[in-house]
């Protein structure tokens, strides 16, 4: 289905970017998994990937950092020729009450999951147009549509990227590019992990599906916003939930 395609995923070497990576490859792109810090873990997700006979490469990239995003995007499409879709999922929490929430943590945040993805979209956007086509996808989090307590920096985040996604999809759905958000729920990855028994049973009382999501759940409606049967969809929010928020 994306035979040939080329694929960007930031936080691309764990939990769901890495899951949407792989789905991505199994369908055929050829996948830019871009990481933070952890090499090793970029690596072997490249590994998964070549399983698929496409082609992968990591890059190491901070997308808070301007500079570097650009210096990125510049590389990969020298490597690869080009840039098809471009996945948004880079992203950090530093929970706390407003009370004890410190300005860095909030800053942090802010600029990893929401400044990183328009730093992407910035240095991408002008290939985007010149090809008259391309695939946005951001990762935001049903957080950001409901608020949550004990994460004012990471559900101001996520909504801003709602915005962003709405404002991405106005200007360049004139020139054949779409842009859309999916918005995970109670995910099983590294991070709900570390939720005590607590709140994870809270939160499965209070899921319609009475289960966690999976990152395949996630990655296979990636898979579609970045494929051609989504050509006439753009500006959505679509939430991957179990029906936690309607």
């Amino acid at each position: 289905m994306l035979k040939d395609k080329v694929a960007v995923v930031t936080g691309g070497s764990r939990g769901l970017g890495k899951a949407i990576a792989l789905k991505l490859a199994e369908n055929g792109a050829n996948v830019a998994v871009v990481y933070a810090g952890n090499e090793l873990a970029a690596n072997e997700t490249c590994e998964q990937i070549s399983q698929y006979s496409v082609k992968a490469k990591a890059y190491r990239c901070d997308v808070s950092d301007f500079e570097a995003t650009k210096e990125l995007t510049a590389q990969v499409i020298a490597d690869f020729g080009g840039i098809d879709i471009l996945v948004n999922n880079a992203g950090i929490v530093r929970d706390g009450l407003i009370l004890s929430m410190k300005e860095q943590d909030f800053d942090a945040v802010m600029n990893t999951n929401l400044k990183g993805a328009f730093h992407m979209i910035k240095h991408c956007y002008s290939h985007f147009m010149k090809k008259r086509s391309g695939k946005i996808i951001n990762i935001t989090s049903v957080s950001g549509m409901m608020g949550n307590a004990g994460q004012a920096n990471y559900s101001s985040a996520k909504a801003g990227l709602i915005g962003l996604t709405k404002t991405v999809a106005k200007e360049l759905a004139g020139r054949g590019v779409t842009c859309n958000a999916i918005a995970p729920g109670f995910i099983a990855t590294d991070m709900t992990d570390k939720l005590s028994d607590k709140v994870k049973e809270s939160a499965l009382a209070a899921i319609p599906l009475k289960r966690m999501g999976t990152p395949e759940d996630v990655a296979n409606l990636a898979v579609f916003l970045a494929g051609e049967q989504s050509n006439y969809i753009t500006g959505e929010v679509i939430k991957v939930d179990g029906g936690l928020y309607m």
